[in-house]
């Protein structure tokens, strides 16, 4: 009773805009706040606040109302004051701050809404009227990043319920990617913005290689990565191989994932991307340690690491550009069957 009567008085939210204006996979691991808080508050409008680039994975998605866009290529100070004044405008009863950089905090603290909730970290979070605490730790008990997003809202739905990550891809990018489907696949994607993140190009050739030639192997990726993944490709000689790195939008490469045999990711954001269709998933961790609570969150995904203790790992939260040691044996050892036994 006491919980109807707490959920009964938050019901005059109708305006309520998310924040999320970090990486990709941050974007992706964020969305559990909008299938909660559209269970709770159906009626309620919610909007969306992004990097410029990544508008496009919210393209038709059935709980938001409007996508806005925060531009950092140029002019960045006059397009952050002019969102401010945007947001000060829509008059938002809430708003949920999942960035704990201080642009965002600068967008939440002077948006004028009743309830402007964020993480402690962020470095204008006094102005906040709730503070979450975001702590990453190696523990047992760590909790996976959407529930420590999940606690944002704790107060607005309820402590205990999660949600998972959910991306909606439309007819259209079915039907882009159904010619791809005619035959048993899995996808490759083997880019990493970390270089210690990143699977070597050579293990992925090891690997690759060793797969039945009857398979087709769909390389998935930015533009930045097509060369990587030609290379694989050349190098691994197996005859069923197709670069679709820069090719695909995200959707549609959501859409692929989810009816794959098996997607082979890195810690990276097509890990993310996989959890959120619920699509097999096989994680390759290197340097970083599913501890951390950014593992993949599919019914049926795998974690693949190396077997032998390692004293150095992990050596950073995000990955590093180089291996502080120079050996990087947290990726070579990893051997190619503990990928194929995935299969």
């Amino acid at each position: 009773m006491e919980f109807d009567s707490f959920v009964a008085n938050k019901s005059g939210l109708k305006k309520i805009l998310v924040i999320q204006t970090a990486s990709l996979g941050d974007v992706i691991l964020s969305t559990p706040i909008l299938e909660k808080l559209h269970h709770f508050f159906p009626d309620a409008k919610i909007d969306f606040l992004l990097k410029y680039g990544y508008e496009s994975l919210f393209r038709g998605h059935p709980f938001l109302q409007r996508v806005m866009v925060l531009d950092k290529t140029e002019k960045k100070n006059a397009h952050l004051a002019e969102l401010i004044r945007l947001v000060r405008d829509r008059h938002y009863d809430a708003i949920i701050n999942v960035q704990r950089f201080a642009s965002s905090g600068l967008v939440t603290a002077f948006s004028g809404a009743k309830h402007r909730i964020g993480f402690s970290k962020n470095p204008l979070s006094l102005f906040f009227t709730r503070r979450v605490k975001h702590q990453i730790g190696v523990e047992k008990d760590n909790p996976h990043e959407i529930e420590r997003n999940l606690r944002l809202i704790a107060e607005l739905t309820d402590e205990h319920s999660v949600f998972p990550m959910k991306l909606y891809p439309g007819k259209q990018d079915f039907a882009k990617v159904s010619q791809f489907k005619t035959k048993k696949y899995i996808t490759v994607a083997p880019g990493s913005l970390w270089f210690t993140k990143q699977f070597p190009a050579e293990k992925w050739v090891e690997f690759v290689a060793a797969l039945e030639e009857g398979l087709t192997v769909y390389f998935l990726g930015s533009p930045k990565e097509t060369g990587l993944c030609d290379r694989i490709i050349e190098s691994s000689q197996h005859p069923n191989s197709l670069n679709l790195s820069g090719k695909l939008s995200f959707l549609e490469s959501a859409a692929l994932l989810r009816d794959a045999q098996m997607n082979y990711v890195n810690d990276s954001a097509p890990m993310h991307l996989a959890s959120a269709m619920n699509a097999p998933t096989t994680a390759v961790f290197c340097s970083t340690v599913p501890g951390f609570g950014f593992g993949p969150m599919a019914e049926k995904s795998f974690v693949v690491q190396a077997s032998a203790g390692l004293s150095c790992r992990p050596c950073g939260l995000h990955g590093l550009h180089k291996c502080p040691k120079q050996h990087f044996n947290c990726a070579l050892t990893i051997q190619k069957e503990q990928l194929l036994n995935t299969l």
